[in-house]
This record gives structure tokens, C-alpha cells and sequence, in this order.
């Protein structure tokens, strides 16, 4: 807002506002609690998700899938909470929430944040400061060129809790010789996001969770060696597919991808991967899928489950319940380390066929036979053979 443009706003409209702002009592902590201040805020920040579309997904993650992420991660007392693409700050609000929830104290956590666009960081400063939350670092900077979050000895700080929402198929400059990767660079920076995200793992007792797109499960190629190192390290624990048309940027399905640090997984979920299909377990609302509180709690309790030695829950919790299996890193390794999650429950491979996925696998499929062809052609050019459409 111009604030001093009279096209914008003329001045009897900004003396309204402001002889509207004086009648108002006075917001203080005195009158009003900070989970007032702060929700107020943070409805705001909604309200304008609502009306811009595509242009949230850039700042603001729904309360939902942050609520489902911070379950599983389970934030405690005097830990580190870490987000590489904090947006407004609505994770790091949401692990102290949760912590308070639990019955801690949600002001001990040490909240880190580092944002790309240096209007977004001052929202999630703002943000941060409505709830009353003080002991946080935003920065500002492209988490993957420069992460500004790191050691004495120049490699990237180590945190509790690692969590994130990252902008999804983003086009980067790959790496060429970083600490952090794990295996080659590629066109798409999912994979780099994660790889960044297993770097900042504390060694002891870090985990990390980050929403992608299903590609991320299945992309060939690049991505594929990488997944393959994730895999034979063990930093993998799970993987849970979720609604398509959940967010505000893309209607395409997504999953969340649950880490554990080298050796930290609980000894019976060592070597093997748990799959989760929550892909049908949403509300239709006006202009998008809603995850219902029911939802959430099936999911986190799908989530802690025990499993018998063919990878089904001990507890199944009836029809109601969510399909789960707890995989072997053999079963994944003989399917060439492919995480499609239709490959490992067989309900969902139905369920998959969605539009969004499909269209993916057809964009993949497409570029790889075009390079198939161009190959073809040149092959035939070189020995005299000639005449084919190019």
C-alpha cells in the first residue's frame, strides 16, 4: 500500500480508517493474550491465501498438513526446530504450539528460519513476534546457493528438527563439488532440498520431514542415485502419501518424507520404510481438499503402529483405518529403489491413477523418448540415411 498515493487511497477514506482504528481499544498484552495477537495474524495471512490462489504457496503451508508434519516430528522441550524455506513462519510457530499443546513450554524451542524473498522473512519475523516467540534467527538467502546457518568450520548447522515445505520441481544451478550431496546433481531441486535437509541433521537425535511431489518417489535418472544412497544409509523411515488438490499452489498429490539420522531409527523400523496411503482421506471444500482433525490423528497413529513380520500393522484400527505397510530395504532395493507407493500397497495403486500423477509420468516418459529419437536420427544421418521427420 502507497500509503501517501491519493489515487490509492484518498484522504477522507484513510482519516475513516484511521478515527475507525482510535475507537478500537487498544491491543496490548494487558487485554489480550498473544494466542489472540497471533491467531488474529495468522487468519489474515489465510484470508489472503484464500484470495490470491497460486501466489500463497509461496509463504504460507496449510495449518493441516503443518499440523500433520509437526505430530509426526514431535518437537520437545529446549530443542532445535530448523526450516530452510520458512515462508511466513507458520512450521516454527506450529512446533512451539504443539509443544504447549503437549503441556511444555513451546517458548524453550530454538527456532531457525531461512527465506529466499526478504518480504517473506519480514512477515515470519512479524509472525513469530504475534505468538511470542523470541528465542528465533530468520535469515535471508537462497537456502541451496548460500545457506546461511553454519558451523565454524563453514558446513551447515546441525538441528533437532528439520522441517519444510520447499517450492516443488524448481529450476537450480547444481551443485558441483557440495558437502552436502549425496549423490549427482539434477535439473529438479527436490532432491537437493532433502539432501540439505539430511546434511542439517543432528547426528544423534535429528529427524527431518519435508512435503514433495510423488515425482520425487519415482524420477529416474539423477534422482534415482540419490534416492538409492538415502535408501542403503537408512535415513529414510517414511513415506505418506497424501490428497491431491491440498495446497493453494498445485492440485497435484504430495507426500511426506520422514528422515531419521544415520543409526537414530527405533530398531524395528531399521533397514525397511513405512508407506502410509492417506491419498482418500480428505474433506471437499469450496476451492480445495481439506485434512479433517480425524484425518490427521489416523495418520499419526498409522504412523506409531507395530508391524508383524510381513510389514502389516498389528492393530489394523477396522475399515476406517489407513493403509499401511512397513517395507524391507530388499523388497524396495529389488524394485530398483522405485518408492511409487502403489508399488508396496496395493490399494493405492488404483488410487494413484490420479491426473496429476499421470500427467507427470507422460511429461517424463515424453522427454526421454524424444532424446531416444534425436539419438535415432543423428545415428542414421552419420551412416547416410535420410528422410525421417525431425
Amino acid at each position: 500500500m502507497t500509503w501517501t498515493s491519493e489515487e490509492v487511497l484518498p484522504g477522507e477514506v484513510l482519516a475513516a480508517v484511521m478515527q475507525a482504528m482510535d475507537r478500537t481499544p487498544k491491543m496490548h498484552e494487558g487485554n489480550m493474550s498473544h494466542d489472540v495477537l497471533g491467531g488474529a495474524y495468522e487468519y489474515l495471512l489465510k484470508r489472503f491465501s484464500d484470495g490470491s490462489g497460486t501466489r500463497a504457496g509461496q509463504f504460507f503451508t496449510l495449518r493441516e498438513v503443518v499440523e500433520l508434519l509437526v505430530e509426526i516430528l514431535d518437537p520437545k522441550g529446549h530443542e532445535s526446530v530448523y526450516d530452510p524455506t520458512c515462508g511466513s513462519g507458520g512450521i516454527l510457530i506450529a512446533s512451539a504450539n504443539l509443544l504447549k499443546a503437549h503441556g511444555g513450554r513451546g517458548y524453550t524451542l530454538k527456532l531457525y528460519g531461512q527465506e529466499a524473498v526478504p518480504d517473506t522473512a519480514g512477515v515470519a519475523r512479524m509472525n513469530l513476534f504475534m505468538h511470542n516467540l523470541t528465542q528465533f534467527q530468520v535469515e535471508v538467502g537462497d537456502t541451496l546457493k548460500d545457506p546461511r546457518f553454519k558451523k565454524p568450520d563453514g558446513s551447515v548447522a546441525q538441528f533437532d528438527v528439520i522441517v519444510a515445505n520447499p517450492p516443488y520441481s524448481l529450476k537450480w544451478k547444481p551443485w558441483t563439488n557440495d558437502p552436502r550431496a549425496l549423490g549427482a546433481p539434477q535439473s529438479s531441486a527436490d532432491w537437493a532440498f532433502v539432501q540439505h535437509m539430511i546434511a542439517s541433521m543432528d547426528s544423534k537425535k535429528g529427524r527431518a520431514g519435508a512435503v514433495l511431489p510423488h515425482g520425487v518417489l519415482f524420477r529416474g535418472g539423477q534422482e534415482a542415485a540419490i534416492r538409492q544412497r538415502v535408501l542403503d544409509d537408512d535415513l529414510l523411515e517414511a513415506v505418506i502419501g497424501l490428497p491431491a488438490n491440498l495446497f493453494y499452489s498445485t492440485s497435484i498429490p504430495t507426500a511426506i518424507l520422514v528422515f531419521r539420522a544415520i543409526g537414530t531409527k527405533a530398531d524395528e523400523r531399521q533397514k525397511g520404510v513405512l508407506f502410509i496411503d492417506a491419498s482418500k482421506r480428505f474433506t471437499k471444500a469450496k476451492n480445495r481438499n481439506v485434512l479433517a482433525e480425524a484425518d490427521i490423528a489416523d495418520v499419526v497413529t498409522a504412523y506409531h503402529s507395530n508391524f508383524d513380520s510381513d510389514g502389516n500393522p498389528v492393530d489394523p484400527d477396522g475399515d476406517g483405518g489407513l493403509a499401511a505397510r512397513f517395507v524391507p530395504a530388499t523388497e524396495t532395493a529389488a524394485n530398483g529403489y522405485d518408492l511409487n507407493i502403489g508399488r508396496y500397497i496395493k490399494q493405492a495403486a488404483a488410487e494413484q491413477e490420479d491426473l496429476g500423477t499421470l500427467i507427470e509420468a507422460y511429461n517424463i516418459a515424453r522427454a526421454e523418448r524424444q532424446k531416444t529419437e534425436q539419438r535415432m536420427l543423428a545415428v542414421l544421418a552419420a551412416t547416410g540415411i535420410k528422410g525421417f521427420d525431425e
